[in-house]
């Protein structure tokens, strides 16, 4: 039973978050959400809950997502082995065909109705839809890895206007209409920057950046991105996470405000980032 001192704490927590509201109401922020913070059903549906909630107190919300292990675990039921070069995938047209159906249809449409089952408005979409992502090819070696010549964000925008949430896949395509698989993280950055979004959050399945990868309490809650280069050299910043971070700084050189990576498998950390004194992540700034 619900003690008043439970109710003050309540009170206490809509009072801090006030000023917050009110800072991002009519603002764009942009959630990558991650392949592998995305394994967990139930955290699943508090994600979008908070992005259900940030959307009734008027934040415009737009949702990119991967679905790196979901992609792998239907290539291994076809009997195809995943293979990744320096972190992207190696992508042949079977492989296409595959990352096309995952994320474009089952992770895109049940996160969707995961939105929809909380209370909000979303429609996904894919960045071959209005070829909204335009991309090449990155690398002959990669197959279908596509690396971003153009973001169009006015499907976007259409659907921020007429008060959906955005849930967009990154497939992209060429002017040929040759399809290609796109990180998310890169799509995620160009994506913010291109809305002008006044924070993208980067959601996965750490704390955040870490002096000491193996001490939580090692967290660095705040970073210039002129830092990254000496961070880079000292080993702080290594391996996954330096294409990562490379994304976080290329979102604030393309004029976002604030990018935040948090822990996707805490619940309600988005709300935590955004509307609490004390934020969970690493913070990244010009």
């Amino acid at each position: 039973m619900d003690t008043l001192h439970d109710h003050a704490l309540r009170a206490q927590t809509l009072t801090e978050a006030l000023p917050y509201i009110r800072k991002y109401s009519g603002k764009v922020i942009l959630i990558k959400y991650g392949g592998n913070a995305m394994t967990d059903e139930t955290l699943k549906k508090y994600v979008m809950g908070d992005i259900v909630l940030l959307s009734m107190i008027g934040i415009k919300v737009v949702v990119v997502h991967g679905g790196g292990p979901e992609i792998s675990d239907m290539l291994k039921k076809t009997g195809k082995k995943s293979e990744f070069v320096n972190g992207l995938r190696v992508t042949d047209p079977e492989t296409m065909d595959i990352v096309q159906m995952v994320l474009a249809g089952k992770v895109n449409k049940d996160l969707v109705n995961l939105v929809e089952l909380a209370g909000g408005r979303a429609i996904g979409i894919s960045g071959i839809d209005g070829h909204m992502i335009k991309a090449t090819q990155l690398d002959p070696a990669l197959g279908a890895v596509g690396e971003i010549q153009d973001v169009d964000v006015k499907p976007i925008t259409d659907l921020l206007d007429m008060g959906y949430i955005p849930i967009i896949s990154t497939v992209g395509c060429d002017k040929d209409g040759n399809l290609y698989n796109i990180n998310a993280d890169t799509a995620a950055a160009r994506i913010a920057g291109k809305l002008g979004a006044e924070s993208m959050l980067t959601m996965t399945d750490i704390e955040g950046l870490l002096r000491d990868k193996d001490d939580p309490s090692t967290l660095i809650r705040r970073l210039s991105v002129s830092e990254v280069p000496e961070l880079t050299a000292q080993g702080i910043i290594s391996g996954g996470m330096i294409p990562k971070i490379r994304c976080c700084v290329e979102a604030i050189r393309r004029g976002v405000h604030k990018v935040f990576i948090i822990d996707g498998r805490l619940p309600h950390s988005i709300l935590m980032e955004l509307l609490t004194n004390a934020g969970i992540g690493t913070m990244f700034t010009a």
